[in-house]
Formats: C-alpha cells, structure tokens, sequence
C-alpha cells in the first residue's frame, strides 16, 4: 500500500503544480485582457508605432492685384528616414551620395567646424562660435585642438580603420548633425538642402532599392522684392513663452520650435497664415519592419492674405523717397559750402511717403526711408546687427509709427474748426506784419510780411500770423476737438502696429496760453504719422467724412480660390461735423494753393495735367526744417490723398516730387486713364 502511494506521489505534485501554473496564467491573462487591458494595448501601440510630422506650409501674402509679395518657391531635399533605413548601410550610403552631389556641383549640409587636409586638422576660419559648440558637445575642454576633437567624434561614432580620414570626418560630421537635429523614428534628416534638379536625378536613379533615402520637395519663404515693403509685410522669429500661450489659445497647433510673425502683416495675420501639419501613425513589428501606417492626419496650408498695397505704386514711393532725400541732402550740402551757414538740409537722410485711395481709405502705397533687405533681414546674423546699429534706423517704420512735426499742413483743420465755430469767416482779414507777438514768450514768425489776407490768401500763402491769431481767437480745447475727428493723433484703424502720435492740447503735460499760437501753426507738441496725415487729407477730399484706414483687402484659401473674410467695404470711422459750405470753401483754398501763382505748390503742380488740392508744410525740429506735403486728387472727383515727410528736407519742393511721382504713376495706369473722367 505505501509502495502504491509512494509511486503516485510524483504525478501528484506534477498536476497540482500545473494547476497552479494554469491559475496564475488564467488570473495574469485575466489582469491583462479585462483589467488592465486598454492599458497594455496603448502601451504595446506605443512602442511599435511612431508619429512623422510634415512641417506646416504658412500663407502666402499678396499685393492687390495677387502680384507676390512674399511667397513659398519651391525647393529639393534629401532626407533620410530612420523608420526605413537600413543602419548598418548608413555609413556606406552616406559616402556613395556625397560622392554623387560632388559631381552634379551640390553640397551636403556639412555643420562640423573641422576640416582634412594634407594630413592635417584644423578649424575651418570665421566658425569660432561652431567651434565653441563642438567643444562643449564633446567636452573636450577649451584647449582641444581640431585633431582631438576629431578622434573623439570617431570614437563616438564607431568610425574604425575601414574608412580613410577624409571619409571618417564626412561620417562624423553627418553624425554629428544628425544628433544635433535629433535624428529618431520620429524626425527625419536633411542630408543636403537645397539641391539642384541635376543632384534629384543622380540620387533618385542611384537610391533606387535603398530603404529611406528620399527626394523631397519644400517649399522655401521669401519676399519676392525684398527692399519693396519690410515695414509692412514683417518677418518670422522663434515663439516665445507668451507667444506660445497667445496664439495656442487661439485654435491653433504650436510647437515650442514654431516660428511665428513678429511684426508687420506676419504679426497681424499669424493666426490665417499658419497652417497646420500632417501627421502619420507607423506601425512596426518587434524587428523593425514597417506593417502598416495606422492612421494620417492631412496637413493644411495657411490662408493667402491680399494686401490693398499695388506693387508698382510701392515701387514708385521707394524710388523716390530715395532719390529726393538724396537730392535735397545734396542740395543741402552745396549750400553749406557756398554760404557758410549749416541746416539748409545736408542732415536730409529719412522720410517716409502714403497713399490712400479716398474712395474706401485703402493703403496703395506706404514707404520708409531708408530701407532694408527683408530676406536677409530674416536670416539674422551680420545683416541683422548693422541695421540694429545703423544711426539711420532703417528698420523703423516712418511711414505708419514715425511721428513728425508737420507744420503748415496741419492749417486746413485749424481753418475748418475757426470757421465751423464762426470764429472766422471766408473774408475775415487779418493784417500781418510777418512777427506774431501777443505772447511775448511765443512769438510767431512768419516767412513774409503778407499784410491783410482773408482766408484764401492765408492758405494759398501759407501764412503763419493769420493762423497764430486764428487760434488764439479759437483756442486749445476747440483745436484739438476738431483735430481728433479727422483722425490727428488717433490710430487710423490699420491692422499692423501704428503709433497713436501726440495732439497738442490733449495730450500735453502742461499748456500755456500761449501755446495754443504754435498748436495752431502745426508747431508745440502736434506731432503725428504719414498714415495719419494721408488719412487727414482723404478725409478733407471725402467732404468730413473719415473712413477706417486699412491694409488688408481679403483673405483666401491657399489656392486662392475660396474668400474666406472680405475687407474691402469702407467702414465709417467719424464724421468731422462740417458743413458743406465750409469744407467747400477750405477745398477750395487748397486747390488754390497748386493753381495761384502765389501759391506755395504751385512751381510743381500748377501746370500739372490733374487738379489738384495740396498744402505745403515747414517744420522746426533739432537739425534743418522738416518738408512736408499733403495732398489728394483729381480736386473734383478724388481718388487718392498722399502725405510725404523728408526729416530735415528743407525745401518744399523735394517732398511736393515725392507725391508728384505717385500721382503720376497712378494716373498714368491704362486702367485709372480709362475710370479718370468717371
């Protein structure tokens, strides 16, 4: 009986130890299929599968005729693909497609700062900062010599006997950078950039059966005409902290790594522009091999913005500011030499020029002097440095947050305000004796003794005296009243940044009486925007009534097909209250400033082939007189209003050809000809 028991004993256990065996399988396969089933899943997805984004394509901004102005070209890349490629080919692949773009004249992106040659190392020239970086990647130690720091990247790489120098320092630096990019299964590496169609062919015929290397386009974002209009179109930078939160909240997908608009229309439209990556979810099995792609997520480019701006009309505004702010600095300069007296315009140096359409307060044209070169501007660097030290400013934007003394320009309003208030009449004669001198402490002087004018002849001759005591009659607070309803020291309403400027008066941190004299003369603290001045004359030629002053006209798809918001409808800012007969009376006046031969425009418009109402202008400041212009035209039915500032400009007639040259350039259009006398 024991020997029977004793025989069964081993089969015993061995069934109670499977049972037990089986009872733990049944309570794991249990935890892991009911319990915490969803979990192991997700994480067995993540592990075998992978996300490739495809970077975002931004919009594309256009001038109002859909000319480019800054636009998306596309470009040719090869990339390697971590998913696919085979890496213990890499090195071999690496050196076959260096050896094929140096016979098509192409390069590879090479980042390392270290070159072969003749047996030797050594630093490559101007890379002090690249060398600085390798250093502190390797931890070489600041003494490392280019020798060592190569060994340690051959080391680092597994780089051995089998290659030659000059191939193990290809396959470092490729290495290299690949670590700098973070080369994963989720972040591909460009090889080489910017490619020629010659190097797509080679790569593509000898690539053919090799597993992640690919031939890919991109698109490369640039202004097509970079000096035409930096201030206004704007440029891209890194996202910062509050950026990232701004424009996350907004609906939008953002990277840390984004770049996004840092001022002009790449600010204001960010949110339009930006477009939003693909995406696509690989699955791989436990060896590597690609099975499926799970899911993808469509990538969609931004929106096209259209610009009010017309290309030609802009063009035209450049050129000329250039050339008059070079010709009155010239002018200048002869002067100062023949007479010995300094400020006749040798420190002309800036200015700045806008057009308005008047029929909807539209920006046709809006230039800064000096310029810059938008796309270098974008790549930083050296470029970046010189316009940020440059004494000139060329990056600031005169032509919408450059405030400016405008002097006489500003008598139109104080004449409308004066008369509108019945604190004048048309006929109302004033008696100059070229020195205003009720206030001792702010005398007035005038460019003649004009002895009595009415108010046509106070305009047409621009006469300081008259205005001096005009304003004093009428006082500040009336002054400035006026002044902001045509938009004088108030944002105009444009989409991109603008400065508010300063009215006299209202915005003065103290105000004497006899202030109000030089407020009314255009002098004191009145200091406002070219935008805001054109906006001033297009309201005067719109008979008192001031639109919003706009730069965007619409805004598309990316295939420009589909208008997805419109601004062109005119939109109603204020009404400046005048009557009809009075604004009659004021246009009239200006018109006779270009048609009387005493008029102060008349030498450039008298004789002009289109009517047109103007106001010259004079400004004190630091340095020689600012020259200033307003304008608008054709005077009976008006289409565009200009204003133009040359800084230190001195004589009128330089910034009067700034204006002249945009009413030419618009008037002359075959399509303006046709709609002139409409």
């Amino acid at each position: 009986m024991k020997k029977r028991l004793r025989g069964k004993l081993p089969y015993t256990v061995c069934i109670i130890i499977a049972l037990v065996a089986a009872s733990i399988f049944t309570v794991r396969l249990a935890d892991w299929q009911l319990i915490h089933g969803k979990e192991y899943k997700r994480l067995a997805t993540r592990s075998t599968s992978f996300n490739s984004d495809s970077t975002p394509t931004r919009g594309e901004i256009l001038d109002c005729n859909g000319e480019g102005l800054v636009t998306n070209t596309t470009h040719y890349k090869i990339v390697f693909d971590k998913l696919y490629i085979n890496g213990k080919k890499l090195d071999t692949t690496v050196l076959d497609l260096v050896s094929l773009l140096q016979k098509t004249g192409d390069k590879w992106d090479n980042v390392l700062p270290v070159s072969f040659k003749d047996g030797a190392y050594s630093f490559t020239k101007n890379s002090d900062e690249d060398v600085a970086s390798l250093k502190e990647f390797l931890k070489a130690g600041k003494d490392a010599d280019a020798a060592r720091c190569a060994q340690q990247l051959y080391t680092r790489y597994s780089l051995g006997g089998d290659f030659s120098d000059e191939q193990k320092l290809i396959l470092a630096s490729v290495h290299y950078n690949m670590e700098l990019c973070g080369y994963s299964n989720s972040t591909p590496y460009t090889f080489a950039s910017d490619v020629s169609r010659d190097a797509v062919s080679a790569v593509s015929e000898n690539t053919q059966g090799v597993a992640g290397v690919d031939v890919q386009t991109y698109l490369v974002r640039a202004a097509q005409n970079p000096t035409l209009a930096p201030h206004v179109l704007g440029a891209l930078g890194a996202v910062s902290q509050e950026e990232y939160e701004e424009f996350g909240s907004n609906g939008k997908h953002y990277a840390i790594t984004d770049d996004v608009g840092k001022f002009g229309i790449e600010r204001a439209c960010e949110t339009d522009l930006k477009g939003v990556g693909g995406t696509k979810i690989i699955q791989r099995n436990s060896d590597g091999t690609i099975v499926n792609t799970i899911e993808t997520i469509d990538s969609r480019p931004g929106n096209t913005v259209w610009l009010t701006l017309d290309s030609k009309l802009q063009q035209v505004a450049v050129q000329s500011l250039e050339t008059n702010v070079k010709a009155a600095q010239a002018e200048g300069k002869s002067e100062c030499e023949y007479t010995g007296k300094k400020l006749q315009g040798e420190d002309c140096e800036s200015g700045a020029v806008v057009m308005l359409d008047v029929r909807d307060f539209s920006v046709l044209a809006a230039a800064s002097y000096p310029t810059y070169d938008l796309n270098k501007y974008s790549e930083y660097g050296d470029y970046y440095t010189s316009l940020a030290s440059d004494k000139h400013s060329p990056m600031y934007n005169r032509a919408f947050s450059g405030t400016f003394e405008w002097g006489s320009v500003f008598k139109p309003c104080v004449a409308l305000a004066a008369l509108e208030e019945k604190i004048i009449t048309p006929d109302t004669k004033i008696f100059c004796t070229q020195k205003y001198d009720y206030y001792p402490s702010n005398v007035v002087e005038c460019m003649h003794r004009h002895e009595e004018l009415d108010l046509r002849g106070a305009l047409t001759r621009s006469c300081n005296y008259y205005f001096a005591e005009t304003g004093r009659r009428m006082g500040i607070d009336t002054m400035y009243l006026y002044a902001e309803r045509f938009g004088l020291g108030e944002y105009t309403g444009l989409e991109v940044e603008e400065s508010k400027g300063t009215l006299a008066g209202r915005d003065s941190t103290s105000w004497m009486p006899g202030n109000t004299v030089q407020a009314a003369i255009g002098q004191s603290d009145n200091a406002f925007t070219p935008v805001q001045l054109a906006t001033y004359a297009a309201t005067i030629a719109n008979n008192g009534t001031r639109l919003k002053t706009h730069i965007i006209s619409k805004i598309t798809d990316y295939e420009r097909q589909t208008v997805i918001a419109d601004y062109s409808a005119p939109e109603q800012a204020d009404n400046c209250g005048i009557s009809a007969e009075n604004m009659k009376t004021v246009q009239g006046d200006m018109l006779n400033v270009t048609q009387s031969e005493d008029g102060t425009a008349y030498s450039v418009f008298g004789k002009y082939k289109i009517k047109v109402a103007a106001k010259t202008g004079t400004a004190e400041n630091a340095g020689s007189d600012h020259t200033t212009f307003i304008c608008y035209a054709p005077f009976d039915k008006p289409q565009v209003a200009v204003a133009v500032v040359l800084e230190h400009g001195v004589k009128g007639k330089y910034s009067m050809q700034v204006a002249k040259d945009l009413l030419d350039a618009y008037f002359d259009a075959p399509a303006k000809k046709q709609t002139q006398g409409s």
